[in-house]
């Protein structure tokens, strides 16, 4: 919001120079990003007067001008194209400095000497744009700095509000808080209401289709307007705060809403169809075009204004091509309005489209003010463009739901603020800012809710007021005061750490996601229709539907993880996520959360490099992952059971991992479809393990134990068995003889090929034998060893190769 000095004091009075009242407006919470002094060391740009105005003698879009002072006449060469002898310009004399750091300094110019410069109001810093030099009026006195014959020397402020605080998108709400703070009187604008001819109905009528998106709509229609350039009063006005002149109309429309904060839009009143308003939603699909020439395409949330056959504008953004004054209208149908701020600010959103309306509608403005500025304006425009207002007003009004009435206590304002402050301060600080307040007792007031102070909601709100005009710099600095609380470390808290340290150490990185996933994450992991993980928990305020319900596995994200990073190139890659799940518990307010860890292995085994193979991750890398962690829960009575899985996995390349009849987790290779579905184009390889289950299980430490010292012996023997007898069959066969002497049992070699029938294959495993009393025999050791053999044979059916 841009304000100035001078136009503050049109509604109150105050002494404050302008650093001290940028620095008191800061600190009542509407922050000045800038300040600039206009007119500022530029008294050496004078009154003066052109005496003679020759072609340029060697240039033809130049002129040679003699320039009159009021102490001498010097001469000056102009490009500019508006003037002519008698005129009264804006001269800066050499060593003036205009904004941007142009100095000026006693040229020659196509071998006419030049003492000087006439200036535009671009030049000085009074517009944006300019046509020519600056003609000024003809009864000023020569030599007079130009800032002060014109009374254009000002203090422009920019301000940053809060979206909270719309009622400060104008002159008068700021120029309210600026007399809370000088305790001075707000001088309110009160428009003088023209009577007209005739009656308005007899000429239009309003019909307003959705009242809740527009609870009030009013109209005031000026007939024989004359269009043209603003007086100089008003385009300075405007332009003084960032605003570029138009029109007398368009104009009236822009400074009444700097001034009182309510937008305004004019119509040609002609143009209108059937010389009717309706207000309704436009049609899904419809194609508008804006006053900038852009065409948009509208659906039914959009709000609209219409005429007897179409929209002429959408409501609080932007008015129509078809509607807008030019130099051709004469009859002007005016509109003040309040539109629903949540349905503007979709609408200005969608469309991307932001005016210093919608703006103001999509905050809030003051639905009380929406009839006087309808007749500000209309005021204002007879004024500056003639023309004659017809009797009456239109007002549509439908008034909406609104707090009314709050409370505030004195106890509660100095509990909250940490100050001693008694009810009759409370009082008068809120009258101060135009709260109506009156005593509910010693202790308590009652505050009536002005209609511009949409964000004054509840009790703190009120002491949040008190607080900023009291003074945030008289507001002690105290340090807060609390309670330190000592919690015990969750019983899975170590584990988990040691967990994680772990899988770092093995060259893993973490991931975190969302707990919340997709309903249809189950579909693409292939999970069967009576699958308990299907059984979800839905959020009920869903951020989007593929975040909408409480995941029960960690396996679609991290499916989901590293297809986005394959998709950037990264293809070698070891992650794990370790979060919880959370199931349905039946009978139960809250879910059963879990603890899980799912990790997953795709792309090279080793990093790239010329003593690198090159080879793949395979299953066995993940088993031996698995292997580390269970190694390090001292989890030695684990299966591997290949015969069931997880739908997620391939057939044949994956297995369930138990420990005794509880089931650890599962493990294996990626289905293909599961692949295709999360766009991944290479083997994957993922462990999914239930973490309670592994730390009920972790083992107690071991124990140390004195190496024997007698000499140990092995047994190499190759089996011939069934292609689908697995190592862990023999090895649990091995375990059952329960030999004293068989100290551990390794496969060693896994054969298929020639020599071996397509029904068989041949497994060689290694067992090692010793004592810790006595050296033993090769009877003692053979003896042990073949009854191993029997019983491989007998159980297995394996013949020895």
């Amino acid at each position: 919001m841009i304000v100035t000095s001078n136009w503050l004091r049109e509604f109150v009075d105050f002494d404050f120079s302008p650093e001290d009242l940028a620095h008191r407006i800061t600190m009542v919470g509407l922050e000045v990003e800038a300040m600039e002094k206009l007119g500022e060391g530029l008294d050496s740009v004078i009154v003066a007067r052109l005496a003679a105005v020759e072609p340029h003698p060697d240039a033809e879009r130049l002129t040679l001008c003699r320039v009159e002072t009021g102490k001498e006449e010097i001469p000056v060469v102009c490009g500019a194209t508006n003037h002519k002898t008698g005129d009264l310009v804006a001269l800066a004399q050499v060593g003036t400095v205009l904004p941007g750091n142009f100095k000026i300094k006693k040229s020659k110019i196509r071998g006419c000497e030049s003492v000087g410069m006439l200036c535009s109001e671009k030049e000085l810093g009074l517009s944006e744009e300019s046509a020519g030099i600056m003609i000024l009026p003809p009864d000023l006195t020569l030599g007079t700095p130009v800032f002060d014959a014109l009374k254009l020397k000002d203090v422009r402020f920019e301000i940053g509000l809060t979206p909270n605080r719309s009622d400060c998108l104008n002159v008068v709400g700021i120029a309210r808080e600026v007399a809370a703070l000088a305790g001075k009187p707000l001088r309110p604008v009160v428009p003088k209401v023209l009577k007209g001819l005739g009656d308005i109905n007899t000429h239009t009528s309003i019909c307003v289709e959705e009242p809740d998106l527009c609870p009030r709509y009013t109209a005031r229609l000026i007939r024989g307007v004359k269009i043209g350039p603003s007086p100089a009063w008003l385009a300075q006005r405007l332009e003084s705060v960032g605003i570029r002149s138009i029109s007398n109309v368009v104009d009236v429309t822009n400074f009444v809403m700097m001034e009182l904060g309510q937008p305004l839009h004019a119509f040609d009143f002609n143009h209108l169809r059937e010389n009717r308003i309706v207000v309704k939603r436009a049609g899904a699909g419809e194609i508008f075009t804006t006053l900038d020439s852009k065409e948009h395409k509208l659906c039914e949330d959009d709000l609209v204004i219409c005429d007897g056959q179409g929209s002429v504008a959408l409501a609080g953004v932007m008015g129509g091509e078809n509607s807008e004054i030019d130099v051709n209208t004469i009859d002007v149908l005016l509109e003040s309005a309040y539109f629903d701020p949540n349905t503007v600010r979709r609408t200005s959103k969608r469309l991307g489209i932001h005016t210093e309306a919608s703006h103001r509608f999509e905050r809030g403005i003051d639905i009380d003010m929406v009839p006087v500025a309808l007749e500000r304006a209309t005021q204002l425009i007879v004024e500056t463009s003639g023309g004659e207002a017809a009797g009456g007003l239109i007002d549509v009004f439908s008034p909406p739901a609104r707090i009314e009435r709050l409370t505030i206590s004195t106890e509660n304002t100095n509990a909250l603020l940490g100050i001693q402050i008694d009810t009759v301060q409370i009082k008068g600080l809120l009258e101060s800012i135009g709260l109506s307040v009156k005593n509910l007792g010693s202790e308590m007031l009652e505050v009536k809710v002005p209609s511009f102070r949409h964000d004054l909601e509840r009790e703190v709100d009120l002491v949040e007021e008190v607080a900023r005009l009291y003074g945030y710099d008289h507001i002690p600095v105290t340090l807060p005061a609390g309670e330190m609380e000592s919690w015990l470390v969750p019983p899975h808290g170590k584990p988990v750490t040691r967990l994680r340290e772990c899988l770092t150490a093995l060259g893993f990185s973490e991931i975190v996601n969302y707990s919340f996933v997709s309903p249809l994450s189950w579909d693409r992991i292939l999970l069967a229709n009576d699958d308990s993980r299907r059984e979800n928990i839905r959020l009920l305020n869903p951020l989007a539907e593929d975040q909408s319900v409480m995941r029960t596995s960690l396996v679609p994200s991290l499916l989901e993880c590293l297809s986005k990073n394959i998709a950037y190139r990264s293809r070698d890659l070891k992650l794990f996520e370790l979060r919880p799940v959370f199931f349905v518990s039946e009978g139960a307010e809250i879910a059963h959360e879990k603890l899980a860890l799912s990790l997953a292995i795709c792309g090279r085994r080793e990093p790239e490099g010329w003593a690198q193979d090159g080879e793949d991750v395979d299953f066995y890398d993940l088993k031996g992952v698995v292997e580390e962690i269970l190694a390090l829960f001292l989890i030695e009575q684990v299966v591997f059971d290949e015969k069931s899985s997880d739908a997620f996995y391939h057939p044949g390349k994956s297995c369930v991992i138990k420990i005794g009849s509880q089931v650890l987790g599962t493990m294996g290779e990626i289905h293909p479809k599961v692949l295709e579905s999360f766009d991944l184009d290479n083997s994957v390889y993922l462990l999914d393990l239930d973490l309670e289950i592994l730390f009920q299980n972790t083992g107690v430490s071991k124990r140390f134990q004195i190496p024997s010292k007698f000499p140990e012996t092995q047994r190499d023997t190759a089996l011939l068995v069934d292609i689908d007898i697995i190592a862990q069959e023999v090895f649990d066969t091995v375990k059952k003889v329960k030999s004293p002497y068989l100290r551990d049992c390794v496969l060693f070699d896994l054969y298929r090929g020639k020599g071996i029938p397509e029904s068989k294959k041949s497994l060689a495993v290694r067992m090692r034998y010793g004592s810790d009393e006595k050296t033993l025999t090769d009877e003692e050791v053979n003896k042990a060893h073949q009854k191993i053999v029997d019983s491989l044979c007998k159980r297995l059916g394996a013949e020895i190769r």
